[in-house]
């Protein structure tokens, strides 16, 4: 029985037919065992070192938005990649956070084996915790390759999931206010 990734890779490549000890593949099962444990240190990564203390006492009550985060993760149904954009608001409540903690957030929930559904509400859950802001709302978009190259085969299809709480989820207007910031032109 394996007892590395190294070594469950090697058995896998046997049990698809190829031959490990071909010279194209002799260093893929050390290859497979790094990129794993790169596109899944989120498990590893603890939150407040992430934070590094960059929260902030603010007197600032108006939407916070950082739009366009790419991501980047792996579906855990079939460990193939799924990866897009995720939009990120907040309604501060006295503390802000430095804006580049915000897309680090996002890595470390999608370095993991995932479901986009639950990597969105993970994401609003540690900043709703972390700031007891008014309100966070998070929008993922996602490109996901179990449908694209097996299962349906649709090419062009992607995945939206929302998490809205506290003031996105009770007020209709901010609620539209953010939705409708996501449709405006960058730069």
């Amino acid at each position: 029985m394996p007892n590395t990734i190294r070594e469950l890779v090697k058995k896998e490549l046997e049990l698809i037919g190829e031959d490990p000890d071909r010279e194209g593949l002799l260093k893929t099962p050390e290859r497979v065992e790094k990129a794993m444990q790169f596109l899944t240190k989120g498990y590893k990564t603890d939150i407040d070192k992430v934070l590094n203390n960059a929260i902030f006492h603010e007197e600032c009550e108006e939407m916070v938005i950082v739009r366009n985060i790419e991501f980047y993760s792996m579906c855990e149904h079939h460990i193939l990649p799924f990866y897009g954009k995720c939009h990120v608001a907040y309604l501060p409540k006295g503390k802000i956070i430095g804006l580049s903690k915000i897309p680090r957030i996002v890595d470390v929930f999608a370095r993991r084996l995932q479901v986009q559904e639950r990597m969105t509400r993970q994401i609003a859950n540690v900043l709703q915790e972390i700031l007891q802001p008014y309100g966070v709302a998070v929008v993922c978009e996602g490109k996901h390759l179990c449908m694209m190259m097996r299962g349906v085969e649709k090419q062009n299809s992607f995945v939206t999931s929302s998490a809205m709480l506290g003031t996105f989820k009770e007020e209709r207007a901010t609620r539209m206010e953010f939705l409708s910031l996501l449709q405006t032109e960058v730069l």
